[in-house]
């Protein structure tokens, strides 16, 4: 089990987390809970602890020093390779507070009140780093580590060189040890893909790989990472690397992407195996939720297509209109989802690329760019290489589109709605004699009426009650200066039903009631006469 510990100075906070975890990841990790900093650095000298998820605020101690503390008590043990993951908790206005964390290497930083798939995520990342800090602690001789390192650039050499006649290859073949390879061999090419699209480093990759293949049964003869930064490896037997990909599984480590060739017997078989391998691990981009693919499995070899401008500058031209029904449907037609998954990777880059040029950077030069969520969308659609499976990154694109095409239909209606809106006062002021109400007014200007509620506020700042008792009572007042007039007669022609209900209305909003307000005007009226 891992080894992690909680420190808050809220207790509902640690038991919070601890039960969070704990069903999340049961029987993973041997938690232990601290209220501040003091409690925690004698907790760690007592036993240390893998994972620590830490508060920056607490009396006492506080995070940032408990973490200074907890560094110098690590750099004191014997050894000195395997560290603790520290992850902050910490609330908005901390963020420049935690900046100073940034110099003792924290691995995550989370905002509270704390999301639960943050948290997990964070816990999944400390998993790999120390799995990575594990095997960098059992690294080979020097020696050893050079051998595999030549062996690695002759084998890339191997695969990669075009011209190479077949008695090179033989040479090459025994130098990096193809004879004792047991036969049938597979190539396998894998790369470990993070959640935001980012790729692990080749060095971690493979330590991480060499960690997970020790108890996996088989040998690999022979490793390099291509041009693309793919890790190649040979070896058998077959069911290696499947097991390879289920022990990450197990882990819950779901980055790792992995594409097998066929089988092969002579040398001569290797560069097809070693194409072959690359064309299955670009389909895991394209099946979903698929981690590694079998080039057996491969019903048809991937196509690509000359990329659809006129549908796509359709798709710019609908943007702030009610026709989502059409932009969903010419999106699944442009990137050819009804032919998924027989459809090259590079046709998506270039019908995503193009949509960002002609679709998105159009409508944010046009419209500006001042709405902040659909902008943190954006940037992340912008590249198909920020996610692990196409379905994601459709997804995500999608919800793009529409959340742009609702941005833009909302400032086009701002232009219109004003003038609607405008309209609608003048109505209410011609006709405030009359018993209006919210539908017939909305009605009128050809508004759906809880829209219309809403602009209508937006607009004039009150609702259309208060604003339509004022237009009244306004009116009541200058007829109020003809004494002839009874009071029940002014109500009744502002549009109040009786005179009980006018007086009430008019002492709501003036704290007068009608006959004190004349008796006052007049009053004033008669003072100020010569």
């Amino acid at each position: 089990m891992r080894s992690l510990m909680i420190v808050d100075d809220e207790k509902n906070i640690r038991y919070g987390l601890k039960m969070m975890i704990e069903r999340e990841f049961p029987g993973v990790y041997d938690i232990r809970t601290a209220s501040q900093g003091e409690e925690a650095l004698e907790l760690y000298g007592e036993r240390a602890a893998e994972i620590i998820v830490t508060d920056i605020r607490m009396p006492g101690m506080d995070g940032i020093r408990f973490i200074e503390k907890l560094v110098d008590e690590a750099e004191a043990q014997a050894d000195k390779t395997i560290k603790p993951v520290v992850i902050i908790l910490s609330g908005y206005d901390d963020f420049e507070y935690a900046k100073a964390a940034i110099r003792y290497q924290v691995k995550e930083y989370l905002l509270k009140p704390i999301r639960r798939d943050e948290l997990f995520a964070a816990l999944r990342k400390s998993e790999e780093t120390l799995i990575r800090q594990a095997d960098m602690a059992q690294r080979m001789a020097a020696g050893e580590a050079y051998l595999d390192q030549l062996q690695s650039v002759r084998l890339k050499e191997m695969l990669e060189r075009e011209d190479m006649t077949g008695e090179e290859m033989q040479e090459l073949s025994g130098l990096i040890g193809f004879p004792s390879i047991v036969r049938p061999y597979r190539l396998a090419a894998i790369k470990y893909v993070y959640e935001d699209g980012s790729l692990m480093k080749k060095e971690e990759l493979k330590q991480l790989i060499r960690h997970m293949m020790e108890p996996v049964k088989g040998r690999i003869s022979a490793s390099f990472f291509d041009g693309e930064s793919r890790m190649v490896l040979v070896g058998s037997p077959d069911e290696q690397f499947q097991e390879l990909s289920r022990r990450f599984a197990e882990r819950e480590l779901d980055g790792l992407m992995m594409g097998i060739s066929r089988a092969g017997k002579t040398v001569a078989d290797i560069r097809e195996a070693y194409r072959q391998a690359r064309t299955a691990l670009q389909y895991t981009f394209i099946y979903p939720n698929v981690n590694l693919m079998c080039h057996e499995d491969i019903q048809e070899e991937p196509r690509s297509f000359p990329v659809p401008e006129e549908d796509i500058r359709k798709i710019g031209n609908m943007l702030g209109t009610d026709r989502e029904r059409e932009i969903k449907g010419l999106l699944l037609s442009v990137f050819r989802i009804d032919q998924m998954p027989h459809v090259k990777i590079d046709y998506l880059e270039r019908v995503g690329k193009r949509i960002n040029e002609q679709v998105f950077d159009e409508v944010f030069r046009m419209y500006g760019e001042s709405l902040v969520e659909v902008l943190k969308l954006y940037r992340k659609v912008g590249s198909i290489d920020n996610f692990r499976h196409f379905h994601d990154y459709f997804r995500s694109l999608e919800h793009l589109m529409l959340s742009v095409n609702e941005y833009v239909r909302g400032i086009r209606s701002a232009h219109s709605e004003h003038t609607e809106i405008k309209a609608a006062v003048e109505y209410m002021e011609k006709n405030y004699h009359r018993p209006l109400n919210m539908a017939m007014v909305s009605n009128h200007v050809s508004l759906n009426y809880s829209y219309f509620s809403e602009a209508f506020k937006a607009h004039t700042g009150e609702s259309f009650v208060v604003y339509l008792k004022k237009i009244r009572i306004n009116k009541a007042k200058e007829l109020l200066q003809n004494r002839a007039m009874r009071l029940g007669d002014i109500g009744n022609s502002v549009g109040f039903e009786n005179a009980k209900q006018f007086s009430r209305v008019f002492k709501e909003l003036e704290g007068v009631s009608p006959h004190e307000y004349r008796v006052k005007m007049l009053s004033e009226t008669e003072k100020g006469a010569p």
